[in-house]
């Protein structure tokens, strides 16, 4: 296992001490099963002991690119494309009772679910210093995946990386056995509050197995929540919302673009 350096700019006695902290991660993901190519980008964790949010750093990098765009109401879509992630998701954590909010997007709304994961860590005899830190091996079983993590109690958050949490201290490293995704502590540093991505509109909350629907029917048929939904009516692809007109030329090239981007993404990090 390649050791990463971690540029720690916290002194971690004060973590808990009503500070707040990001943790960057670098995430390594196979998404498409049938290319080996792997991606990598980096995600943020972040934290002020009670509660966090992971999400990708493209994402907060888009955030303040369109705040710029509109107020200089110059959109470029290219700079756009170019912070596009393989993480189109928001991780919100009650860190007291161990429960989490998902939130993503289908179509044109806003979807999210309340999930209380249950991880039954067996925690390993291996140990081994990643970085600056001393840290343990556990293994757990999670959305269909066997799950390897290295935690280390020098920093006393029950805490890590996408939705893993429950060990007795940071998880530092978390990978699965096939090796198609990874997350690798790479920074720790303070910072003013802890941030969420920006929202525009109101998110429709549904049980994780109507969510887990939803995505299914996009995934079949991806223009009929454009050509269906109302702008964030949050209605789906039977709402009868009056949604975006297209030409059939550029329908149907939306049609194949959506389509190869769906087929790419087969290998998501949940298979069930």
């Amino acid at each position: 296992m390649k050791l990463l350096k971690i540029l720690s700019v916290l002194a971690m006695p004060m973590l808990m001490a009503q500070q707040s902290t990001r943790f960057v991660y670098q995430v390594t993901l196979t998404p498409d099963s049938t290319n080996t190519e792997k991606k990598t980008e980096q995600a943020y964790l972040d934290t002020d002991g009670k509660k966090s949010f992971f999400y990708a750093e493209n994402t907060l990098k888009r955030d303040s690119l369109m705040e710029r765009m509109r107020a200089t109401k110059n959109f470029d879509r290219t700079q756009m494309q170019n912070l596009r992630s393989n993480m189109q998701f928001t991780i919100e954590k009650d860190l007291t009772n161990q429960s989490l909010v998902y939130k993503s997007r289908i179509g044109r709304d806003q979807y999210s679910y309340n999930e209380s994961p249950v991880f039954d860590w067996k925690i390993l005899p291996e140990t081994v210093k990643i970085g600056d830190y001393q840290t343990q091996k556990a293994e757990t079983k999670f959305g269909g995946r066997t799950w390897y993590a290295w935690f280390t109690q020098e920093v006393p958050l029950q805490d890590g990386p996408y939705k893993f949490s429950g060990l007795p201290g940071l998880i530092v490293k978390v990978q699965d056995a096939k090796g198609d995704y990874s997350f690798d502590l790479m920074q720790t540093k303070k910072i003013a509050e802890v941030q969420q991505p920006q929202t525009r509109g109101q998110f429709i909350n549904l049980p994780k197995n109507k969510y887990a629907d939803m995505e299914k029917k996009f995934q079949k048929d991806p223009m009929s929540f454009f050509s269906s939904q109302a702008g964030g009516g949050g209605r789906g692809p039977a709402g009868g919302g009056r949604g975006p007109s297209f030409d059939p030329k550029q329908q149907q090239e939306r049609q194949k673009q959506m389509e190869a981007e769906i087929k790419s993404r087969n290998n998501p990090i949940e298979l069930k």
